[in-house]
């Protein structure tokens, strides 16, 4: 038996099915963050002593870093998406992603800058990769400011998504910050990207805590979607039936 996957791109009918799902991220995304960080804290060898244990702050940066790129290229793909077919569901998804990016882009930058400070000894530095991903804060901030000046909602989804689809060059400079080609041209404070050379038992709690993340960003964007759906569609004869049986 063959699923229609298609009906769930009308907001009636991915409401209901967004709500059913969360509770399941949700779950998740709680269990993988305790596992992740037991086992960031107590099952990764002192192999860092030099830098003591403030290096498990990366348990948390990392992760969170990850999420800030993958979260700003589901929000731009999701109004890509918008733009070339004109959903109204995918312009909901990109506007409900938008808060969850910046809001791993800013734990980001908090992160780095006690990382920064115990191990460069300074909380700020205008680090390629730092710099990038401050922007990456300013677009995200940019985005959904942009959705709140526009009054019209068609305007505001289109105006917002070509500002996203403009700012995710940004992504592929912040990787290339400090992955450059030529190791002798990265002037970045921080070291090339290599899960090779991470010793396995932290990179087992990275990748816990990714998906930890990861789970999250679903069940927050499912619950700020359907609120998204209810304030768009608030005209509508299931939404006002839906509101009714709820009284």
């Amino acid at each position: 038996m063959s699923i229609n996957w298609f009906k769930y791109s009308s907001p009636q009918t991915f409401y209901p099915l967004a709500g059913k799902m969360t509770p399941w991220f949700n779950w998740i995304a709680g269990i993988l963050a305790v596992v992740g960080l037991y086992w960031g804290f107590f099952e990764t060898p002192h192999i860092l002593s030099e830098q003591k244990q403030y290096y498990r702050i990366l348990f948390v940066h990392v992760p969170a870093a990850w999420m800030s790129m993958w979260l700003y290229l589901m929000m731009v793909g999701w109004a890509v998406v918008g733009l070339i077919f004109n959903t109204r569901l995918s312009f909901m998804m990109a506007a409900s992603i938008a808060p969850s990016g910046a809001i791993f882009t800013f734990l980001t930058l908090w992160t780095g800058a006690f990382w920064g400070q115990t191990s460069w000894g300074t909380w700020w530095d205008w680090d390629p990769r730092m710099t990038s991903e401050l922007i990456l804060l300013f677009l995200y901030v940019g985005y959904m400011a942009l959705q709140s000046a526009i009054d019209d909602t068609r305007r505001a989804d289109r105006a917002s998504a070509l500002l996203a689809l403009v700012g995710a060059i940004c992504i592929p400079i912040i990787y290339w910050s400090v992955n450059c080609p030529d190791p002798n041209e990265c002037t970045a404070l921080h070291q090339q990207s290599s899960m090779s050379a991470v010793e396995p038992n932290i990179r087992i709690a990275w990748l816990i805590m990714v998906f930890s993340f990861w789970m999250y960003a679903f069940a927050i964007a499912f619950m700020r979607v359907r609120n998204v759906i209810l304030e768009r569609e608030r005209n509508a004869a299931w939404v006002t039936e839906l509101v009714g049986r709820k009284k």
